[in-house]
């Protein structure tokens, strides 16, 4: 990925940094040091870190949104900074799932403190979603307008739980399809990327075309950096996304994996349903999978449909009716987002 694109945003991302440091130490709770610790503001001991954790592409993506639609982004800091604090709430808790013992290189919360304290650090954070909703009317929003933020971020957290749910819940089948793959990434992922866009649209503009473009492109956008995601989880290394790449040893069903047991017959249907119905999948038998996606092409097919909802995001951007100057700071974060060059 492009790291001079990424520094680009810094002054987006070093904003909504601030606003979530004053959120937490508003809230003072004896929570705060896990909480402070997952953010990456300090190692376990209470010292601080000189290297903070996340590239806030969430919050970015809504002050973007807002800045196109032509409002003021200084006033709705404390929603984009919600919308960190949702991916994070949804990460600790996804550690805890996932028995995920590093993020960022870093020991996870749940690891260092124990699955029943991850838990309350994680609805601590989900809590402090809404107390930030709250501190836009400190910045003159109407309460009107935040009550149709909190509709539109808590309906996206009752997809991202559902998302989540099928995803555990297809650990166990080997009956998942491709669409039942896709339909369970609109909540998993794409659910918070849309509300991302379209709640900074919201914030800009009273133009209902427009609010719903913008949901429509961040819903594409996430629909192709779940994909990508999935990719990385197989194929990626741990220096490039923070975590070993795991995924089949987890027998996530991500969809280099539901491609290749939709597409597969014969030996190789029943070697790889012989894998995923072990209680785990280890050193040689995570090989012969790797074989078997590599035997169908499965990396290729999950490439090409990511570039396919890369382009229909694309499109959607250019159904805002923007001009290209307006649109430009949206399409360098979809391509830094995908690692495709600008």
């Amino acid at each position: 990925m492009n790291n001079n694109l990424l520094e680009s945003f810094k002054p987006y991302r070093d904003k909504v940094q601030a606003t979530l440091k004053d959120i937490v130490a508003g809230h003072p709770s004896s929570l705060n040091p896990m909480l402070r610790y997952h953010m990456g503001w300090q190692d376990e001991n209470g010292n601080p870190r000189r290297e903070e954790a996340g590239k806030f592409i969430r919050p970015i993506l809504c002050l973007l949104s807002c800045q196109a639609t032509r409002g003021d982004i200084s006033r709705i800091l404390p929603a984009a900074a919600a919308l960190e604090l949702i991916h994070n709430f949804s990460l600790i808790h996804d550690d805890i799932q996932d028995d995920s013992y590093e993020r960022h290189h870093q020991p996870t919360v749940w690891s260092l403190w124990g699955r029943s304290q991850a838990i309350n650090v994680g609805d601590a954070m989900f809590t402090l979603v809404y107390l930030a909703l709250i501190k836009l009317r400190d910045n003159g929003i109407p309460y009107e307008i935040i009550v149709g933020c909190t509709n539109m971020i808590s309906t996206a957290c009752l997809e991202l739980c559902e998302g989540q749910y099928l995803d555990i819940e297809y650990e166990t089948r080997l009956d998942v399809t491709v669409q039942d793959y896709l339909d369970m990434v609109v909540g998993k992922t794409a659910a918070l990327i849309a509300v991302s866009t379209a709640m900074g649209a919201y914030l800009g503009s009273e133009n209902g075309k427009v609010i719903n473009a913008f949901r429509l492109f961040g819903k594409e956008l996430g629909m192709a950096f779940q994909i990508d995601d999935d990719i990385l989880g197989i194929w990626g290394t741990k220096e490039s996304t923070g975590k070993p790449a795991n995924d089949i040893s987890q027998k996530k069903k991500t969809l280099p994996v539901v491609y290749a047991l939709q597409h597969s017959n014969g030996e190789e249907r029943k070697k790889l349903e012989e894998l995923y119905l072990q209680e785990s999948i280890k050193d040689n038998d995570i090989a012969q999978v790797m074989e078997i996606l590599n035997n169908l092409s499965a990396r290729d097919y999950a490439q090409n449909l990511a570039a396919q909802y890369y382009y229909q995001a694309l499109a959607q951007l250019e159904a805002t009716g923007l001009d290209k100057s307006r649109q430009a700071p949206l399409r360098k974060i979809a391509c830094f987002l995908l690692g495709r060059d600008y």
